[in-house]
């Protein structure tokens, strides 16, 4: 297992965001977790990350609790892990090129003609080695994903956290990057955590699913059967049509 949590809890004042939770993340899966908004979704990926600290509870990274060791420790085991933040998180001020370069000069001893070649590589990866120069603002929001996703891969992460990854795209680009998770999935050779509500997402990357409510983990297994439980809230949160449907076109 790449990620194991165990009784994970974490509150804000009175406001209970995690509670108990437990899940194991297999070296190379693609894991979605669902939940309405509030539920401790986002929370769990700054857990994992420590980024956030939780209240109680273990959380494994490659087999080492993220949770006892020191700061400098910590730090490299962040190296080995990708985040793509919501909004993309791009700073404004530089371009295409300085975005990607930022990481690789911060946390890495690169040379400046290996730093070349890992921008250029990570922007045909994602389709977009022409938008190298420009800057953020002349970028759709499609692109800013994809930037987003090339500087989240130039350090060769072993685990990439998703947070909404797909959140304010249209369907077509939302299929479009989508499926480039899913091929640097392959790829790289990566493990995906992907925080999404969006049905056409989790379709095309899931291999394993995770639905929260009221900060406990309501069900786990395999997407397809999310639809054929009897469960009034999963019934309730899951398009039942959008599944038969894409049942029909496969």
């Amino acid at each position: 297992m790449i990620v194991e949590i165990k009784n994970l809890s974490k509150a804000f004042n009175e406001h209970v965001v995690l509670d108990d939770v437990s899940l194991k993340i297999k070296d190379g899966e693609n894991f979605v977790v669902f939940g309405r908004s509030g539920t401790g979704k986002s929370v769990l990926l700054k857990c994992i990350v420590g980024l956030l600290v939780p209240d109680t509870g273990e959380i494994f990274v490659d087999g080492v609790d993220i949770l006892k060791v020191k700061e400098k420790e910590l730090n490299k085991i962040r190296k080995n892990i990708g985040f793509l933040f919501q909004g993309s998180a791009l700073y404004d001020s530089m371009t295409v090129r300085e975005n990607l370069e930022f990481p690789l000069i911060r946390n890495f001893n690169f040379k400046v003609g290996e730093i070349d070649n890992k921008v250029k590589t990570v922007l045909e990866k994602v389709d977009l080695l022409e938008a190298i120069d420009k800057m953020p603002a002349e970028l759709s929001g499609g692109m800013k994903k994809r930037i987003g996703l090339a500087r989240t891969i130039i350090t060769e992460p072993q685990l990439i956290l998703y947070d909404e990854p797909t959140t304010g795209l249209d369907p077509i680009t939302t299929k479009e990057i989508s499926r480039l998770i899913v091929d640097l999935q392959e790829d790289l050779n990566v493990t995906a955590v992907v925080v999404t509500h969006d049905l056409i997402c989790a379709h095309i990357i899931a291999d394993h699913a995770v639905v929260l409510k009221d900060g406990k983990i309501r069900y786990e297994g395999d997407l397809s059967k999310l639809t054929t439980t009897d469960d009034e809230f999963l019934n309730d949160f899951f398009d039942r049509d959008f599944f038969e449907d894409k049942k029909g076109s496969t």
